[in-house]
């Protein structure tokens, strides 16, 4: 049988492992990166190390049950468990599966970016029906944000010690006390690394003095055409990203 070609990303990770297993040392720098990235020829060192669900993980690390974690200032680390790392969206009931009439306006589906996921169900009104239950709410909204967090945290029995790492933001609601942040993504993936939302609800916890960790919560969408899954979460734990909960999920299908 032909073996079946993998992808240059998954190469350079593959590459990346080995080295890190061979000198048993699994932290790696940027500069590392680079030059597997050149010895490959793959074109963004910058997104080699991103894998947003494990999906994107190559056999090397799978077999090894091993996934990347970035901890700043130019370093990244392979750590061990993927089920501490990544989560799987649940199935969402049949009762919860909504048909969801609206009106098309001018500039709908304009931006198909995942971007604008956040923002195209919030003018549809799906994310107030979402998560108050009342599509006439008004919350307060924080459009995309990038920043910085230097958080330490627990993978399984491994403390990871994090400086300065990237945290991207797709939106921030507010209401009533509570602070919702969204991730959003285009497709069907099977699962979603779950420092996706970790970081930033870390991030508040940091930013808002004496703010309790339940007015946190997160809400990862994903859209297909015209179809929004939500799903909200809390963590149980602030020094431990695999204690994510489900709250509630549904899918609204947009009809005009």
């Amino acid at each position: 049988m032909a073996r079946q070609r993998i992808s240059k990303k998954k190469r350079v990770l593959t590459e990346l492992y080995d080295m890190c297993k061979s000198r048993q040392n699994f932290v790696f720098s940027n500069d590392e990166v680079k030059a597997v990235c050149a010895k490959v020829e793959f074109g963004n060192p910058f997104d080699a190390t991103k894998v947003d669900s494990s999906a994107g993980l190559p056999d090397a690390l799978i077999d090894d049950d091993a996934f990347i974690v970035h901890l700043g200032r130019g370093s990244h680390q392979f750590a061990f468990g993927i089920a501490n790392g990544y989560h799987r969206f649940e199935p969402i009931p049949d009762n919860r599966k909504y048909q969801w009439p609206y009106r098309r306006s001018i500039l709908n589906n304009i931006n198909t970016s995942e971007s604008d996921i956040p923002y195209w169900g919030y003018n549809q009104r799906v994310i107030q029906d979402f998560l108050y239950a009342d599509r006439t709410v008004s919350p307060k909204v924080y459009l995309s944000d990038h920043t910085q967090i230097s958080p330490n945290y627990r993978i399984g029995e491994e403390e990871i010690n994090a400086a300065q790492v990237q945290v991207e933001i797709d939106m921030t609601a507010e209401h009533l006390g509570t602070i919702t942040v969204f991730e959003a993504k285009n497709g069907e993936p099977p699962d979603f690394n779950v420092l996706q939302l970790f970081n930033p609800f870390r991030y508040y916890l940091q930013a808002v003095k004496d703010l309790a960790e339940s007015s946190i919560n997160c809400c990862y969408l994903l859209r297909n055409e015209d179809n929004l899954r939500l799903y909200l979460y809390q963590f149980g734990d602030s020094h431990t990203p695999q204690s994510i909960n489900l709250v509630r999920n549904a899918e609204y299908v947009l009809i005009e």
